[in-house]
This record gives structure tokens, C-alpha cells and sequence, in this order.
């Protein structure tokens, strides 16, 4: 049987691994939460509603077309949260921890699966890795479940504010956004506690395991652990972008009396600043996105569109991405021949790399927008609230200005695509089914002289 599944798993290249692993649990997920036993008392979830909220949820979105905290269960929550988990840390991710749990050897080419799955960089230190990334996860969502607990505990009770404290660590360490609240945590704006600790999950959780790792490690030896210029990258792109956020929103909704305008100036910053955080794919949110002004919804999709660091939970094009395109023409307008960083080259096959993430992505954002415009039949939803569900989805974050629930079936199947094609990375998707890369028989003379600009 072994031989057999190997062989199988042999005629699959990563990518093609990768995605259709994803999409075989989406549809699993989407089996189980169609069943009447998962839905809440008096409701019932069709097919394709279950479809919507298990791609969702393993994709680690948020968006929803039924109220998780009604139309399901305990049990229909609880596979919520384990196809959550499972999707924030990867199905072939799984795979490899119950191997080891079985004391089977992992080969070559699962290791080769695995480090394209977590974006490692070597391929040899894979299982290692995926040991710490289980072992840390697990202890950061507990760490995370006891300081929730001091608030939804004193709310709910002991059974059911602990089930709520783990849920939400597990959604927000995930970058998943679903809550177990109608409001989402709206109700929680001007609670620090809530918002400071779903905050530092979705940090945590979107900065990177390898980041991560490397930060502690640098930080218990500097002589021996250095930090590696990844690791300085990603955190500083994040720290920007934590800051533009924060202070972007606070100018744009200051005096809007539906989103900022009618709280404390210590909750406004508290505010922002979790309103920023939950920007980089997360989903959660504290003040109304349907009442944003224009400038605040600008701001939003475009920090949505960069989403968080490679080798995270989160979605969207990541900052090593996003930082490398920008930095590239940033060289090219100065009339520098090389793209640098902390005094290191940026390898023109990087480069290349970020601006064909960059233009398919913008291309299938796009595509799958102009479809949402031409599919429409709701006269209540308009141009821009289509464009920020179309990002929203993209990005795996799970955003939403109250229109997801408005949509017909087809913009659902839409929306479920994007979530799919965003997890999994449309480069990934590109290589997976795309004609397999030969190499070329012949190569052409150079020409120089096509006109830019």
C-alpha cells in the first residue's frame, strides 16, 4: 500500500501536490459541513454555503455567506476551527507530522513538497523545521487561549468561554478571521485586552515561521545566529506597514462618526492600530468596514493586496514581494544596474520572480472582478464594494463591507476561486498546470531595441 501511494504521489511536482491537496480538503470540509448534524438548531446550510465556509476557512479567509456563530453548531464550529488550523499550517505539513508520529522515514520528495509548502530555504533541515513550527504553533495558540480566556471566561462561563478563547487564538494566530460573534469583535473595540491579544497572534502568525525562528535564535546567540537579510526585510516591511496603517486610518476615520469618530482618542488608536493589523490577511474587525470612508477603503485594499510574509499563515502577495518590485524600480529610475538590500544584490531571478507574482496576481484580481461586475444582480452593491471583496478574497483576508452575504451563487463560486488561487499563490497555480519547463533548443540573438516607456 505504501509502494502504491508513493508511486502515485510520485506522477504529482510539488505544485501540483500542493493545490490539489488543498482543493481535495476543501471539498471534504465542505461534505462535513453540509451534513444537518454540524448546523445550529432551526438552521440549514446548503451545499454550496458549506462550500463557500470550508474554503474559508482552509484557505484561512474569513469571509462568510452564513453566521458561523448560528448556522452551526459546536460541532460545526469545531471543524471549522480544525480545518483552520489545518489550513494555516498546510495539509502536506499534516501529512508529515503523522509520518513521523509513525516512525517512517520522510523521502527526498516529500522533502522537497514540504519546503516548497513552508517556503523553506534548504531542504535538508524540512523535518527539523516542521517539528519547531508544530511545537511553537501550538504553544503560541495556548499562550494565546489562556489570556482570552480572562475575558470570554468571566463572559460565557468555564466551558464555553474556554472553547471561545481557544477558537479565536487558533482563527487569529491562523490569519482566518472567523469569529464566533455576529458582530465579528466589533464589541471588543475598546477592549486592550482582546484586541492586543488578537493582534499579536495575527502578527505572530503572518510574520513567518522561518522569521520567526531566526529572530529567536538571533536573539539568544547574536555572535552565532545572525539575522538573516530575509529576516531584516520581512520585519522591517512590517513594522512599516503596521505604521502606515495605523496612522493612515487615524487621519482618514478620525472624525467619521460611523468608524472612529465616536470614540475616546485612546480608542481610536487602539482601533487603528488593530484595523491595521487585521489588514495583513487576518479578517477580523472591530469598527464597521461598510461604513469606511473612501480613503479608508483605498487604504484597506491595498494593504490587503500586500498581505503578509512568505512562510505565514496569511495571504496576498507578501512584503518580500511587494518590497522587491518597488525597490527594482526604484533602481531602475536612478539608473542603478542592481536591485540592493543591507548592502546585498538582489539576484535578477528574484526580481523576475516578484514581478510575475505582482502582474499575475493584479491580472487575476482583475479578471476575477470584471466577473463579480458582470455576474451582478444587486443593485445595493456597488463598483468599489465588489473590487474590495475581490482583493479580500485574493488576500485570504476576509474582509468584507456587509456585501458577502448580498451576493448570488455565482459570485460565490467567484469569490471561492479567488480564495483558492490566493492560498495557494497563482504562481504556484501557474507552474502546477502549465506546460512542464524544458529547456529551450535553441536561444535567439538579443534585440535592444524595443522601446520602454
Amino acid at each position: 500500500m505504501s509502494l502504491v501511494r508513493r508511486r502515485l504521489l510520485s506522477r504529482f511536482s510539488p505544485p501540483q501536490l500542493i493545490a490539489l491537496t488543498f482543493a481535495l480538503g476543501i471539498l471534504v470540509g465542505a461534505a462535513l459541513l453540509s451534513l444537518p448534524v454540524t448546523h445550529g438548531a432551526g438552521r440549514r446550510v446548503n451545499f454550496l454555503q458549506a462550500l463557500f465556509t470550508a474554503t474559508s476557512a482552509l484557505c484561512v479567509t474569513g469571509l462568510n455567506v452564513v453566521d458561523p456563530s448560528r448556522d452551526f453548531n459546536r460541532l460545526g464550529q469545531i471543524i471549522i476551527m480544525v480545518l483552520i488550523q489545518v489550513g494555516g499550517l498546510g495539509i502536506i505539513t499534516f501529512g508529515t507530522v503523522f509520518t513521523l508520529l509513525m516512525r517512517r522515514r520522510v523521502n527526498y520528495s516529500e522533502r522537497i513538497r514540504l519546503a516548497q509548502q513552508i517556503s523553506a530555504f534548504s531542504v535538508g533541515d524540512v523535518v527539523p523545521l516542521i517539528r519547531n513550527i508544530f511545537i511553537y504553533t501550538f504553544v503560541i495558540e495556548a499562550a494565546g487561549a489562556a489570556l482570552l480566556a480572562f475575558r470570554f471566561v468571566p463572559l460565557h462561563g468555564w466551558r464555553e468561554g474556554l472553547f471561545s478563547a481557544v477558537f479565536h487564538s487558533v482563527s487569529a494566530f491562523n490569519n482566518a478571521g472567523f469569529a464566533l460573534y455576529s458582530d465579528n469583535l466589533m464589541r471588543f473595540v475598546s477592549d486592550p485586552l482582546v484586541s492586543l491579544v488578537v493582534g499579536a497572534l495575527i502578527i505572530l502568525g503572518g510574520m513567518g515561521f522561518l522569521v520567526q525562528m531566526n529572530a529567536v535564535a538571533h536573539l539568544m546567540n547574536p555572535r552565532r545566529n545572525r539575522l538573516l537579510v530575509h529576516s531584516k526585510l520581512v520585519l522591517t516591511m512590517m513594522a512599516a506597514l503596521l505604521l502606515i496603517g495605523t496612522l493612515g486610518y487615524l487621519a482618514l476615520e478620525w472624525n467619521n462618526p460611523k468608524t472612529l469618530g465616536s470614540l475616546s482618542v485612546g480608542d481610536r488608536l487602539l482601533a487603528s492600530f488593530f484595523q491595521s493589523v487585521v489588514t495583513r490577511t487576518a479578517g477580523f474587525n472591530s469598527i464597521d468596514n461598510g461604513a469606511l470612508t473612501l480613503g479608508g477603503v483605498f487604504l484597506t485594499i491595498i494593504l490587503m493586496f500586500i498581505g503578509a510574509n512568505p512562510g505565514s499563515t496569511g495571504g496576498g502577495i507578501k512584503t518580500s514581494t511587494f518590497y522587491v518590485m518597488m525597490a527594482s524600480a526604484w533602481s531602475m529610475v536612478r539608473g542603478h544596474r542592481d536591485t540592493t538590500l543591507f548592502a546585498r544584490r538582489i539576484d535578477e531571478e528574484t526580481v523576475l520572480r516578484a514581478m510575475t507574482v505582482g502582474l499575475l496576481s493584479i491580472g487575476l484580481v482583475n479578471v476575477m472582478f470584471i466577473l463579480l461586475l458582470v455576474t451582478n444582480t444587486n443593485s445595493h452593491v456597488r463598483f468599489e464594494h465588489l473590487f474590495y471583496e475581490a482583493v479580500s478574497a485574493f488576500g485570504t483576508v476576509g474582509l468584507s463591507m456587509n456585501t458577502t452575504p448580498l451576493l448570488n451563487p455565482s459570485q460565490d463560486l467567484i469569490l471561492i476561486g479567488l480564495m483558492y488561487l490566493g492560498r495557494i499563490g497563482p504562481l504556484t497555480f501557474a507552474v502546477a498546470f502549465g506546460q512542464p519547463g524544458a529547456r529551450e533548443p535553441v536561444r535567439y540573438p538579443q534585440e535592444k531595441d524595443i522601446l520602454i516607456g
